[in-house]
């Protein structure tokens, strides 16, 4: 079950890519690459995956990943519905920590940048002005040419690198295992329980679709992903029940049934455990945000 290696392309007078995607399903897959990823959602929604760790992400979120880390962006079942006009709209820029040259990140004008993207080997949500800073740079990159485009990727980096509010996201331990071969079993996995999450999944049905038997599966997914899959499915519980409470929708207890908890007893102890919050003040705090 290793992540897929991509090959990012880029054209053949760029030393980088940056492009727009506005549709739901480009690298719609666990996969890594040796590429830095800086990603800006300024239109989407849907369950985010980088490394071992697991959130929503939602419209205006900014990502940067580090080299060789997986990571997956499954979005919304609404953005698969031809009968629901949700439409997505993606910056993404691609870019090889040494495209500068050997040397460039070796200045000593250049070290926050250089542990900038050794940190982003975790993952790093960017948050606070500096999330609109980093998207409208990314918005500019999209039609920029010449010299100019490396200014601005120099630039982005930089304000990245002074962000006091900079969220790592994937686990310090994370390691993913570059020789195993077995390319799609995570993925049937992960679209599996992200269809079917709002219900009880019993083990012998998700050993099923990995096709091992239930006591290797559950050695398996622990050994790759650090956590045991009932902790995952409440992860990804977690997740969704934030997204309603954002939206402020439905009531809590009507939104604990919706999010797959069979008892709003364990919804609460879960949701504080995984947030730091309960359902409420994490409603509150967002509200107050905005």
């Amino acid at each position: 079950m290793r992540p897929q290696l991509l090959k990012v392309t880029k054209e053949i007078r760029h030393s980088f890519s940056v492009r727009q995607d506005l549709v739901p399903y480009i690298n719609n897959r666990w996969h890594y690459h040796q590429e830095v990823e800086l990603i800006h959602f300024r239109k989407g929604e849907g369950t985010q995956f980088i490394g071992d760790n697991i959130k929503q992400f939602k419209s205006g979120d900014v990502v940067l990943v580090g080299s060789g880390l997986p990571h997956y962006w499954r979005f919304s079942d609404s953005y698969f519905d031809e009968n629901v006009a949700s439409t997505a709209d993606v910056r993404v820029c691609h870019f090889c920590e040494n495209f500068w040259g050997e040397a460039f990140l070796q200045l000593p004008e250049n070290i926050k940048i250089k542990n900038i993207l050794e940190a982003a080997k975790r993952g790093l949500q960017i948050t606070g002005k500096t999330r609109t800073v980093v998207a409208e740079f990314l918005d500019v990159l999209l039609h920029t040419e010449g010299p100019h485009r490396i200014m601005l990727l120099t630039e982005a980096l930089t304000a990245i690198a002074e962000c006091k509010q900079l969220v790592p996201l994937s686990s310090i331990g994370f390691k993913h295992d570059v020789l195993d071969t077995e390319n799609d079993r995570i993925n049937a996995i992960y679209d599996f329980s992200l269809k079917n999450f709002k219900r009880p999944i019993q083990l012998d049905e998700i050993a099923s679709v990995a096709n091992i038997s239930p006591n290797s599966f559950c050695r398996y997914f622990k050994s790759k992903t650090r956590k045991t899959f009932s902790q995952f499915l409440i992860e990804v519980r977690v997740g969704y029940a934030c997204k309603l409470l954002i939206e402020n929708k439905m009531s809590i207890k009507q939104l604990c049934f919706e999010s797959g908890f069979n008892n709003f007893t364990s919804f609460h102890k879960y949701f504080k455990l995984i947030t730091g919050k309960s359902p409420l003040n994490y409603q509150k705090e967002f509200i107050q945000k905005q």
